[in-house]
Order: structure tokens, then C-alpha cells, then sequence
């Protein structure tokens, strides 16, 4: 069989077992296994299991249930809601002024857990409330947690950045510096987009009349006691990394660590609490294993088989630029996002599209923080976004699937805006890495 039908023949067998309900991991490996058969007999099921063992034996993978623990324990220790009280307080009264520190507070809370699920939905029961009780627009209120609650893609310590690190071989600190300006820049933009809709229809935000709110900055201060673990935890974990003290895996460690503190601090540490995070984490994990054990598996077979080299050559013979290669490739992974696990696109594409990248002259940290920003928009692109299904689990119950789907396009607009922004300007990813490194 040739690799142009056999090409043909494992994207429509994985269409087929999926489309019947086969859950990804499994429907990945079962390809894998048979095209292993296939190609090689028996012996096939050895390469598979080298395949595997090679990535789940790195060191830095321990790195995602450290982050995944942290943020279950974050979660469920009730630092979210005492840091938005903070970040409202702080930020002062003006029109729009709580979505914007929604979107401030997104960016603290995403470096603290580098998740998205747990963070759109600590948003969704803290900021949401919040701001449809003061009477903001449903629309633009459900938007801006959706899209801030994202952030978490790019803010360190990402773990879409992790698994990247691993998948194109890359250094995982040089990504977590890099994603940091596009991250910022794209909090920006959804900031900037609410002010001026506030300002052309002030009706849609209306000013907060806590008295609190209009009193000098000093007296302020006290109340902003809320900030001070989150940012003490922050800092800990990033700081350890890019001061060189510890490794990213150490540096999960130390979070980790710093998450139970906090619980014992506020006085939630207890066996239930601890037992339902540890839970969590294993369940989260447990599925991220299973995703990363299929794509590997069938990315190994398919190199073998001489699948990669066949991509990589179709990539490069494209008598078009470089830039419109790498615009080709992120419109793969937007395709391949509405069907697929984010961890399956990475480790399915990335050990593809990374050789090409370098062929291509450019830098394999930039392009991650591009493929970051395109899971984003993964992230809430209907009509299967999850970061739409995970806000809709704690909205209230009038707010349909369908009104979020509506109001988080005007930000998909804008993730598109910022990560055009980056692939024309690779400068916003790679100052840091390179002022870090010197």
C-alpha cells in the first residue's frame, strides 16, 4: 500500500470510529495497532510499545499532574473569589471596570493553575454572578469569561505549552517566556474591545456604586490581602523557573506544595478536601495518558511507514512563502480542532509540522506560541468549543448553549487579530526567551 492511500485509509478510519462514538485515546491506538499489523505483522505491537514508553518515561511530564493538582486544590480552597474582590477593589470605579478585572484576575488565576477547564469555571460562578447582578450585558459579560478564562493557554505555566515542549522538543521555560507577551497582549485586546463597547453604549456596564470603590488608593490597600498568596504562589512557581533555580517538573513541585499550604492556610485542608483533588487530578491525567498513548503510538507507526516524510515534503513543496506554509499548517489544526483533543492535535501534528518549521527558517518556540493561540480559539469556536460547554455547567439556567456560542465571537475575532499580530511580528514571542537566555 502506498502512503498516499495509506494516508487516506488512517484519517478515514479514525473519522469512522470516532463518528460511532470510539473515545479518541482508544480510537487512535486501535489505528495505530492496526496499521502496526498491517505493515510490520506482530513485531508491530513492539514498536508500538517503544513508541509510548519513550515519551511517558520524560521526566518533564510529571509537570502536568503536579499543575492539575494545584489547580484542583486552588479551586476548591476559595483563593478565587477573596483575589476578585481584591482585583475589584483595587481597580476603582469606572464604566466596564469589573470585566476588565475579570480579565486581570483570568491572567493571575491562569498562573496559578495553567489549565483552562478549572479556570472558566471558577470564573463562571465568581465573575459572571457578579457581573449580571450589576445588570452588564449578558452578551458581553459571557463573552469576556469565556475568552479570559482561555487565557490559560499561553499565560505560564501552560500546560498546552508543556505538552508542546515534549512533543517538538523544545525547552518548556523558553515557551512559558515566550507565550507571556502574546498572552498579555491578547488581555489587552479583549480590554481594549469592552471599554470601547461600554463607551459607545454605556447601557452595557453599568458603574459599580460600591462606596468602597471611590475612596483613596491607601485605604483601599487593606482590603487587598486577597492578592497576596496568589501572587506569593505565582512567584514561587515562575520566579524558581526563570531565576534558574529549579526546573519546570521542580517548579510544578513547588506549586503544588504552595497550593496545599494555601488550603491549610484558609483552613480547608482536610481528607475530603485533599481526596477530591487528588481525584480529580487522576482522572484528568488518567485521560491526558490515554490521549498521549494514541497519538504517539500512531504518530511512531506512521513515521515508520514513512508517513511524515511524505507530509513533510508535500509541506515544503508548496510553491507558496514560508509564512503561507505556516498559515497552512495552523488551518490543519483549526480543522482538526473541531473533532479532536487538543493533546491528540499536538502529538499528532506537532512532531510533523516542527521539522518543516525549522526547514522553513523559523523558530520552533514562536510556532508553539502560535499553535497555543490556535487551541485557543479551539477553545471557544462552536459548535464544539469546550470552554462554551464548561461555562454553560455553571451559568445560570436561563443563559442557553446557543447564547454563548453567540457572545464569544466577537473574541474569536480578536484571538484571530492577536495571533495574526504574533505571526507577523515573532519578536512579541521571542524577546523574552532571548533577554532571559541572555
Amino acid at each position: 500500500m502506498g502512503i498516499e492511500t495509506a494516508t487516506i485509509a488512517i484519517v478515514a478510519s479514525l473519522l469512522a470510529l470516532m463518528a460511532i462514538g470510539i473515545p479518541l485515546g482508544i480510537t487512535t491506538l486501535l489505528v495505530s495497532i492496526a496499521t502496526a499489523l498491517l505493515y510490520f505483522g506482530p513485531p508491530g505491537l513492539v514498536l508500538i510499545a517503544t513508541n509510548v514508553l519513550h515519551v511517558l518515561e520524560k521526566y518533564e511530564l510529571i509537570a502536568v499532574p503536579f499543575f492539575v493538582f494545584m489547580a484542583n486544590m486552588l479551586e476548591r480552597s476559595g483563593i478565587a473569589e477573596d483575589l476578585f474582590q481584591s482585583m475589584s477593589i483595587l481597580g476603582g470605579r469606572f464604566r466596564g471596570s469589573v470585566a476588565v478585572q475579570t480579565c486581570l484576575v483570568a491572567i493571575v488565576l491562569a498562573a496559578m493553575s495553567g489549565i483552562m477547564g478549572g479556570e472558566i469555571v471558577m470564573l463562571g460562578l465568581i465573575a459572571l454572578p457578579q457581573m449580571l447582578k450589576l445588570g452588564y450585558d449578558k452578551k458581553l459579560t459571557i463573552g469576556i469569561v469565556c475568552a479570559a478564562g482561555a487565557l490559560a493557554t499561553l499565560v505560564p505555566p501552560s500546560v498546552v505549552m508543556i505538552v508542546y515542549g515534549l512533543a517538538a522538543q523544545v525547552s518548556i521555560a523558553d515557551l512559558f517566556s515566550a507565550g507571556l507577551i502574546p498572552g498579555v497582549l491578547l488581555a489587552s485586546l479583549y480590554i481594549s474591545y469592552v471599554l470601547i463597547r461600554v463607551r459607545l453604549n454605556p447601557a452595557l456596564a453599568p458603574i459599580d456604586d460600591n462606596p468602597l470603590l471611590v475612596e483613596p488608593l491607601h485605604k483601599r490597600l487593606p482590603h487587598m490581602k486577597g492578592a497576596i498568596l496568589p501572587l506569593l504562589l505565582i512567584g514561587g512557581v515562575l520566579g524558581s523557573i526563570y531565576a534558574g533555580i529549579a526546573t519546570v517538573t521542580e517548579s510544578a513541585a513547588v506549586g503544588a506544595t504552595g497550593a496545599l499550604f494555601i488550603a491549610a492556610g484558609r483552613g480547608v485542608l482536610n481528607w475530603k478536601t485533599a481526596r477530591d483533588a487528588m481525584r480529580q487530578t487522576a482522572l484528568t491525567v488518567g485521560s491526558i495518558i490515554w490521549l498521549v498513548m494514541g497519538a504517539i503510538s500512531l504518530v511512531g507507526i506512521y513515521n515508520l511507514i514513512g508517513g511524515i516524510n511524505f507530509v513533510r515534503h508535500a509541506l515544503t513543496g508548496l510553491d507558496i512563502p514560508p509564512l503561507a506554509t505556516v498559515m497552512v499548517m495552523m488551518a490543519i489544526v483549526a480543522v482538526l480542532g473541531t473533532f479532536m483533543e487538543w493533546i491528540a492535535i499536538i502529538f499528532i501534528t506537532v512532531p510533523i509540522f516542527a521539522p518543516v518549521i525549522k526547514d522553513l527558517g523559523f523558530d520552533p518556540v514562536w510556532f508553539g506560541v502560535l499553535f497555543a493561540m490556535n487551541i485557543q480559539i479551539y477553545y471557544l469556536s462552536p459548535p464544539f468549543g469546550p470552554a462554551c460547554f464548561f461555562l454553560k455547567s455553571v451559568a445560570p439556567k436561563d443563559i442557553s448553549l446557543q447564547d454563548i456560542f453567540v457572545s464569544v465571537l466577537p473574541f474569536i475575532a480578536l484571538q484571530i487579530i492577536g495571533m495574526l499580530t504574533v505571526l507577523f511580528f515573532p519578536d512579541l514571542a521571542l524577546f523574552l526567551p532571548r533577554l532571559i537566555n541572555g
